[in-house]
């Protein structure tokens, strides 16, 4: 299937016809700004008066403007330094919402039996709360360090290593398969930014979820308005 435009806003290009969901075994999310409407670190910096510096490092690296993605976090993170606990809670109960249709499409996606993973350049203590919401099966991401009840502006190292950057969502996504016994031919990868190119490039199927610019070049589908369950569109079973 060429590139087309089915209905306004869904993009699809290079794809055989008639592909089911249940073609599929396994489906990866990114989460900032893919299953979820923010992204948790800029509205981290907003609790100490930073928000518009770091939300400026993490446009450009979303762009790839900015290529060393690790770099770019830890730059973050230092600027983070002293953020207390109860303000991370405030941006999770206050700020964090499911993305339009995320709920429907991963329940779509489990009734047709593909399991479900979370893999973000985010932190932990939001990928928790978004896996149990939605009862997902894998989850890798990035633990902040918090001494005394404060953020340190560093992360804990971790047993696959200390930075969750586009290289290790690949890395991620191959490995849960291998575990499943299944191709990466049978994968979905779903995310919006730069970081994501690498793991959306190993899957069967990659999705861009109102992204950037780059990142809906490259991808198979591409949803530019809607929300997350307008891939159902494309996989209807």
């Amino acid at each position: 299937m060429s590139s087309t435009e089915p209905t306004p806003g869904l993009v699809v290009q290079n794809l055989p016809a008639k592909l089911r969901l249940s073609d599929y075994k396994l489906i990866a999310f990114d989460m900032d700004s893919t299953l979820i409407n923010i992204e948790c670190i800029d509205e981290i910096a907003d609790a100490v008066g930073r928000k518009a510096e770091v939300a400026a490092i993490t446009e450009a690296a979303m762009r790839g403007e900015i290529t060393d993605f690790k770099d770019s976090l830890r730059r973050r993170l230092a600027l983070l330094q002293g953020v207390t606990v109860a303000d991370l809670e405030g941006v999770k109960t206050q700020r964090l919402r499911l993305n339009p249709g995320a709920a429907a499409l991963v329940a779509a996606c489990q009734k047709a039996g593909l399991k479900v993973l979370l893999v973000s350049g985010g932190f932990t203590y939001f990928a928790e709360h978004v896996c149990a919401l939605l009862a997902i099966d894998f989850m890798r991401s990035n633990a902040l360090e918090i001494e005394g009840g404060a953020l340190t502006g560093g992360l804990i190292q971790q047993s696959w290593g200390e930075i969750c950057d586009g290289a290790e969502k690949r890395r991620t996504l191959l490995e849960v398969a291998s575990l499943m016994n299944i191709r990466p031919e049978q994968c979905i990868a779903m995310g919006d930014g730069a970081n994501d190119l690498p793991m959306m490039g190993a899957a069967g199927l990659s999705v861009a979820y109102h992204a950037k610019p780059a990142v809906r070049a490259q991808a198979q589908v591409a949803i530019n308005e809607g929300g997350l369950d307008r891939l159902l569109e494309v996989l209807a079973d």
